[in-house]
C-alpha cells in the first residue's frame, strides 16, 4: 500500500507479461521513464505465489499504484506502446481487483474493451488512503 503520497484514494493495477523473465523489468523501466507515470504513480515489481509444480516465488507481477486522477486508458496505452517495441509481442494480462483483461493482438477494439473493463472494475482493488 502506498502511504503518505497525498493521493487520498488510490487505484491499483497489476500486469503479467508473457513468459520471458526480463519482460516485466523491461515494462517497469518503460513506465518509469514516462514523465506522466513518474509524476502520478508508483511502479513496482513483486513476486507472486508459486504455480502448480513450482517452488518459491517469481518476480513476475508489475504493480502500478496511482491516485485516482490517472485512468485505465492511460495505463493500457502506455503498456501497448511498450509492447509494440518488443520483437516478440507478449500476451499482456491486466488485473484490477477481481477483473482480469488479456491483450493478445492490441487491436483498437481489444484496447477499448480492456479500458472499459478496467474502468468499470473501479473500487474492488483500490485502496482508501
Amino acid at each position: 500500500m502506498v502511504r503518505g503520497c497525498g493521493w487520498g484514494a488510490t487505484v491499483r493495477f497489476e500486469v503479467r507479461v508473457g513468459s520471458a523473465a526480463g519482460e516485466v523489468r523491461s515494462l517497469q523501466g518503460w513506465l518509469r521513464a514516462d514523465p506522466g507515470v513518474r509524476r502520478s504513480a508508483v511502479v513496482e515489481v513483486r513476486g507472486s505465489g508459486p504455480g502448480p509444480g513450482e517452488m518459491g516465488t517469481a518476480l513476475d507481477v508489475l504493480e502500478l499504484v496511482t491516485g485516482n486522477g490517472w485512468n485505465a486508458a492511460s495505463f493500457v496505452l502506455a503498456v501497448v506502446s511498450w509492447r509494440q517495441t518488443r520483437s516478440r509481442r507478449p500476451r499482456v494480462e491486466f488485473r484490477r481487483g477481481e477483473t482480469v483483461v488479456v491483450l493478445t493482438d492490441c487491436s483498437e477494439e481489444e484496447i477499448e474493451r480492456a479500458t472499459r473493463a478496467l474502468d468499470a472494475a473501479g473500487g474492488d482493488g483500490d485502496v482508501q488512503g
